[in-house]
């Protein structure tokens, strides 16, 4: 029987991952430079270390722009495109479900911390979470799984007793680095990853039993047989 779920954030609980991409690859094109899915993939979940798409334009294509008017206009374009995106489907079910249950309930995020309780209180579900992790309280992002046990931790249960909720391959892959349980559900744009041998379960939370996945969360393995 879980104790705890611990939801990631950007593509998890809200799908702000597509919209980054889509504005970052129509401000490239008008650079006729395109930009794949296969290199953003290298950011998602995870810090911009290996790819960095507000750098990438001047480093490594050569092409001179102004860098802080860039990156304004990807923010402007990310917030046109995210006045579209609600709530993924069955996470309001899902912590409404939990809070009833007594389970603990945590918050595991790469992004900054002022990013997600901005879009946390805007939603209306802050309250839901008694711990929140982000980049500004560890060295390293998913897929290392510092969130994920510092999360823990702050919970006061084992890993064994938690299940991560999650989106992307790096996250998938932090969580279970940890020692978690994760359920992994895809977004449009996540689900077009590489996932390897990271079983997903389903396009969201509607596709999932809350009664079972809380009594056997062993029956919902995150990595396939090998």
């Amino acid at each position: 029987m879980a104790k705890a779920l611990i939801f990631d954030f950007d593509g998890t609980i809200l799908d702000t991952e597509t919209p980054w991409y889509e504005a970052f690859r129509e401000l490239y094109a008008e650079h006729n430079v395109e930009l794949t899915l296969e290199q953003y993939s290298q950011c998602i979940g995870t810090s911009l270390h290996l790819f960095n798409p507000y750098e990438y334009l001047i480093t490594d294509c050569g092409i001179t722009i102004d860098r802080d008017a860039f990156r304004a206009r990807v923010h402007e374009k990310h917030a046109e495109l995210m006045r579209n995106e609600l709530v993924r489907p069955g996470v309001v079910s899902f912590l409404d479900s939990a809070k009833a249950a007594g389970l603990r309930i945590g918050l595991a995020s790469s992004s900054k911390l002022d990013w997600v309780t901005r879009h946390l209180d805007r939603l209306g579900l802050a309250s839901y979470f008694e711990c929140i992790r982000t980049a500004d309280h560890v060295t390293h992002v998913k897929p290392d799984p510092s969130l994920y046990l510092q999360a823990i931790s702050e919970l006061g249960i084992e890993a064994a007793d938690a299940i991560a909720i999650e989106d992307s391959p790096n996250g998938a892959k932090a969580a279970l680095a940890a020692g978690l349980h994760c359920v992994v559900l895809p977004n449009k744009i996540t689900k077009l990853l590489d996932f390897g041998t990271i079983t997903k379960h389903g396009q969201s939370l509607e596709d999932i039993s809350f009664e079972h996945l809380i009594r056997d969360p062993s029956g919902f393995l995150a990595r396939a047989a090998v």
